[in-house]
């Protein structure tokens, strides 16, 4: 599964809203520089996060944007499907976007694409904002020593 940017934008400036919850409203403006996003793109991300309830806007010269609800709440699962239409890597074992494969009776390794789609649903249900932003960043070196047989994934 690969994440849009729409995905990978708004899981940057919630968990940026996150990290400065208290601090008051953070602009687009600010949210996009934070984040290297495009302004542009990012407001209307923003507007479909606050249409779905995961941020409210502040009117005024210093409004913007702030988490609708607790950070413990909000889980990576939920805002990555605002913006994908699939979190399995294949159709044929997708529960919401689901299509028939003429092998479906006879494939062995749809068992394991399975397995991954429950795997990466379940993990990202259990992330919250809370948990991924209290979390150290990746580094270089978990990317690319992690899974030796697995170079080029």
């Amino acid at each position: 599964m690969k994440l849009s940017r729409k995905s990978d934008y708004a899981l940057r400036a919630l968990v940026t809203l996150t990290e400065r919850r208290g601090d008051g409203p953070i602009s687009v403006r600010e949210l996009a520089e934070v984040n290297d996003v495009p302004r542009r793109f990012l407001e209307q991300i923003m507007l479909e996060l606050k249409a779905s309830g995961f941020v409210r806007s502040v009117p005024g010269r210093v409004g913007g944007f702030e988490l609708a609800m607790a950070p413990e709440l909000v889980t990576m699962g939920s805002v990555v499907r605002l913006f994908e239409d699939m979190l399995a890597p294949i159709a044929c074992v997708s529960a919401t976007h689901y299509e028939p494969c003429s092998q479906e009776w006879r494939c062995r390794f749809r068992r394991v694409l399975l397995d991954i789609r429950n795997y990466t649903a379940r993990r990202m249900e259990e992330a919250t904002l809370a948990s991924i932003a209290a979390g150290p960043p990746v580094e270089a070196r978990e990317v690319f020593t992690a899974y030796e047989s697995g170079a080029g994934i």
